[in-house]
């Protein structure tokens, strides 16, 4: 069973989670308003990641015999001065993610709540990958500059991307 202090602090998750998905679809359409198909696959792809991620907490919490609370989503932004621009927030709001991932580890560590610690070793895990993913992308982005040939490429690479669930854990 949670705490209530963790099932609070999950519930928040599980909202951050919602949120980052709905700021990569806010993205999606932004690169498709821009003509940029690739970039807005990418996105979308990030967005089906991250409505999975909110769903692993929605599903953890009741299996630990919580309560889900859904609260407001926030809107996201909806422009962004270039695509180096929208891929530098999407660092900023990984590394962001992570800080909170890390917070729940630690409050996880503090309430010897090891089922949820345990839980979340998996999301420690995902950040590590989301970051450099998202890194990658913006150095290939940097290195394309302004020039419409050099975004053409990269939004070429980007447009391969595929939404890939995770495998489920062997029994």
């Amino acid at each position: 069973m949670l705490s209530s202090k963790m099932q609070e602090a999950l519930n928040g998750q599980l909202n951050a989670e919602l949120y980052s998905s709905y700021l990569y679809l806010a993205m999606a359409a932004y690169f498709e308003a821009a003509d940029f198909p690739g970039f807005a696959n990418w996105m979308r792809v990030q967005a089906q990641e991250e409505l999975l991620h909110g769903m692993k907490f929605y599903d953890f919490i009741g299996e630990r015999d919580g309560r889900v609370t859904l609260a407001a989503i926030e809107a996201p932004p909806a422009e962004w001065d270039s695509p180096q621009a929208a891929f530098e927030h999407v660092v900023e709001h990984e590394r962001k993610v992570t800080g909170l991932i890390n917070d729940l580890v630690e409050l996880a560590g503090k309430e010897k709540d090891y089922a949820t610690h345990n839980f979340l070793q998996w999301f420690v895990g995902e950040q590590v990958e989301e970051e450099s993913s998202a890194r990658a992308v913006l150095q290939q982005v940097k290195l394309a500059g302004d020039t419409g040939g050099g975004l053409f490429l990269v939004d070429k690479e980007l447009a391969a991307r595929v939404f890939t669930p995770p495998a489920a854990p062997a029994e």
